[in-house]
């Protein structure tokens, strides 16, 4: 008998599998350790408050463990996201406002939005 896939199952497959490729380099593969809440920047403190406003009841900031999303350990020191995609400040940013599959987007301020990627650097 033989399978046939349309375009959508076969995207939905591939985005599975690059998922699972990206998830496996992340636990595979130690990551360099967050920096330290004492030495934070007054910037990376104020992220820490948006990220538990915003983002905390998905994300844990210091694993790659998966709460509803991923874990966001290194996030922006990876080669790519569980998406695949590279965590550039730009795809972090459009992530964040705009969502992407289940997470939703998420509305800040520019500054409550400079501060919460100067965090993300910091993870």
């Amino acid at each position: 008998m033989r399978t046939r896939f349309n375009r959508r199952s076969l995207l939905a497959v591939l985005t599975v599998l690059i998922s699972a490729l990206s998830l496996a380099e992340i636990c595979c593969r130690s990551l360099p350790p967050s920096k330290p809440q004492s030495q934070w920047t007054i910037e990376e403190a104020r992220g820490a408050q948006v990220f538990q406003q915003k983002c905390a009841r998905c994300h844990n900031p210091n694993t790659t463990r998966p709460l509803n999303g991923p874990g966001l350990q290194a996030i922006t020191k990876i080669q790519a996201m569980p998406s695949g995609a590279p965590p550039t400040d730009e795809r972090l940013t459009q992530t964040i406002l705009h969502g992407r599959l289940n997470m939703p987007a998420t509305q800040l301020t520019d500054d409550q939005l400079s501060d919460l990627l100067a965090y993300l650097h910091s993870l």
